[in-house]
């Protein structure tokens, strides 16, 4: 039987979608904050140096008509008093070809460049903000400004501070920023867990409701379930009771049937029992023979029945351990040895009965062919998930002559035998695997590692 391949989990899909979604979101967020909060700092500090260039104008403007005035002194700004402490004015007299300088103390002799073509001046008072490089190639921040006296003069007003007090402010808001959307991406991540969680809880409930079915544990999905998967619930009911009415259905036509052929049968066999003629003897043969199909139907619908809704737990190893020490005892003129290996505690979910059937076929049919050795062995196989079923796979192997591949594919065939010297009705493979096929099992034959036929038997467990 094929098994299901699995998409990736519905519940992994959610989350990864939530927290890409969250990671975009937070990273145009941050992105876009940290933008604003720079220009906002830069603005800040040119209000600041604004002020400055407004009271270097206000001293030149009084200058002229009051000599006592000096230019820079009311500042109220230690820092251009103290050399090259990063904050610089500059005044430069343009008209008439001058090239008139006063500066800060702080600045020397040395002159602060002008701004670069790329500082638009700004209004009507030709204003412009920009960066340039002072001392000690130190980064500044500029605010620039030409003013007309008239005939006092025209005056370019350039008053900067240090660049690092901005990168300083917007590398700790930047830093907060980060912790910040950190914090909030880990919420939001918590949150979309939950909410996954919480939203995929009903669907978690229909899977175990549809395990407890498969398991013979209930008949049906119950329980309240959520508007959008209701429907989903009513209609697996509703698949579930189809399917069984097919089964029963089934089942008592195979059961009428097989006793309605039960009584000719009879009649046919009775006759042909009074008689020793050649024909005779042939027709008691034939009848046999249609008496073990019929009891083979019959047995069938009677195992379709149990199996459907199976809840009874079998010992693996006390069924497969008795079987052995029992063929051993059998076949103990021959000197067959029978070895069994079964984890211990595993269990098969079916009728003891048919457990004994199918792996006493099995064993029966090994040690009738085998050589002197029969080994039995019994695995576990891992389930890929916590909602597939749980199956195990019993290994039977001889060392006797074994089969082709054209051989083992005529003995799986009811009634087909190879040897007509050796016991039986040919119907034991094909009752194995019919058997195993209503408990969602099956039966493979192969090349034993020892020598002989390899018969591996797969049948659910819990």
């Amino acid at each position: 039987m094929a098994g299901a391949t699995h998409a990736p989990s519905l519940a992994r899909r959610l989350i990864l979608l939530a927290l890409a979604f969250a990671v975009v979101l937070l990273s145009i967020t941050g992105i876009v904050l940290a933008a604003v909060n720079r220009t906002a700092v830069e603005r800040a500090f040119d209000r600041r140096l604004g002020v400055y260039v407004k009271l270097l104008i206000a001293d030149i403007a009084g200058a002229v008509d009051d000599q006592q005035i000096v230019v820079g002194a009311n500042l109220g700004e230690p820092l251009f008093e103290l050399p090259q402490s990063g904050w610089y004015w500059q005044i430069v007299r343009t008209d008439a070809g001058r090239n008139e300088v006063r500066t800060s103390r702080s600045l020397f002799d040395v002159r602060l460049p002008a701004l670069g073509a790329e500082a638009l001046a700004d209004g009507p008072t030709r204003s412009r903000e920009g960066y340039v490089t002072g001392p000690n190639n130190v980064a500044l921040r500029a605010v620039e400004r030409t003013i007309e006296l008239g005939e006092d003069g025209d005056f370019q007003i350039m008053v900067a501070g240090p660049a690092d007090d901005i990168v300083g402010a917007v590398r700790e808001f930047n830093l907060t920023l980060i912790a910040a959307l950190v914090l909030l991406a880990a919420g939001m991540a918590i949150a979309a867990f939950l909410q996954v969680r919480v939203g995929l809880a009903p669907l978690q409930r229909l899977v175990g409701g549809l395990h407890s079915v498969r398991a013979g544990e209930s008949e049906h999905l119950e329980g309240n379930f959520p508007t959008e998967i209701a429907p989903l619930a009513r209609e697996v009911n509703a698949l579930i009771d189809t399917n069984r009415e097919i089964v029963e259905r089934s089942r008592t036509h195979v059961g009428n049937l097989a006793h309605a052929l039960k009584t000719p049968i009879s009649v046919i066999q009775n006759e042909a029992a009074g008689r020793d003629d050649q024909l005779a003897v042939k027709v008691a043969e034939q009848t046999r023979i249609m008496r073990d199909q019929v009891n083979h139907h019959l047995e069938r619908a009677r195992v379709a029945a149990r199996a459907r809704v199976a809840s009874t737990l079998v010992p693996v190893g006390e069924v497969v351990e008795g079987l052995a020490r029992t063929m051993e005892k059998i076949h103990r003129g021959r000197g067959l040895e029978v070895d069994a290996r079964v984890p211990p505690g595993l269990m098969f979910r079916g009728e003891r009965n048919d457990l004994e059937e199918m792996v006493g076929n099995l064993v029966d049919n090994a040690c009738k062919w085998a050589d002197g050795r029969v080994a039995i062995a019994v695995e576990r196989e891992p389930a890929e998930s916590t909602a597939d079923r749980v199956y195990f796979t019993i290994v039977i192997e001889d060392d006797g002559p074994g089969l082709t591949a054209d051989e083992r594919e005529a003995v799986g065939r009811r009634g087909k035998r190879l040897d007509e010297t050796k016991p039986g009705s040919g119907l034991g493979l094909s009752i194995v695997s019919e058997l195993a096929g209503l408990y969602g099992g099956g039966l493979s034959l192969g090349a034993a590692g020892i020598g002989g036929l390899r018969a591996s038997l797969r049948l659910p467990s819990v």
